[in-house]
């Protein structure tokens, strides 16, 4: 009986430690964010390393875009005109990001966001560990490339 107890308080003890997504932690999402890792729905995780591409959102009143960029040495980004429509809605238990582009449209829920982590599940249940990128700055002001 003992067991049964500590067991049940353990879980509610981890349930109760992690922070449920509010609508004001939705301005999070803004900026740039590297991708760690992906959980798939079996529990492999793949491990990213270095990124050659970063997700950049600009989310205002819970509308807004993603865009794919690219880090360069200077510390700034490459752009291109390509851009994802993003809404993000209140569901049942969390918050529903819907991504809409000329050819397609897809949900992930937003499970959880701090100003340097992010995570997203898609409808596979794949979820998209992410991190605060900072920009490579390889290069110093004062110094010009050959």
């Amino acid at each position: 009986m003992n067991r049964l107890f500590f067991t049940f308080l353990g879980i509610v003890l981890l349930l109760s430690c992690s922070k449920k997504v509010e609508a004001d932690d939705i301005d999070k999402m803004n900026g740039y964010w590297e991708i760690e890792k992906v959980v798939l729905p079996n529990g492999k995780e793949k491990k990213y390393g270095a990124n050659e591409m970063y997700e950049f959102f600009q989310i205002k009143d819970f509308t807004g875009i993603r865009k794919k960029v690219t880090p360069i040495v200077d510390g700034t980004f490459l752009v291109n005109l390509d851009a994802e429509k993003v809404s993000i809605k209140q569901g049942k238990d969390n918050f529903v990001v819907h991504y809409t582009t000329f050819y397609s449209q897809w949900d992930e829920d937003l499970i959880s966001i701090s100003s340097d982590k992010m995570i997203l599940r898609n409808e596979n249940k794949t979820e998209y560990h992410y991190k605060r990128a900072k920009p490579m700055k390889l290069i110093k002001d004062d110094k010009k490339t050959k």
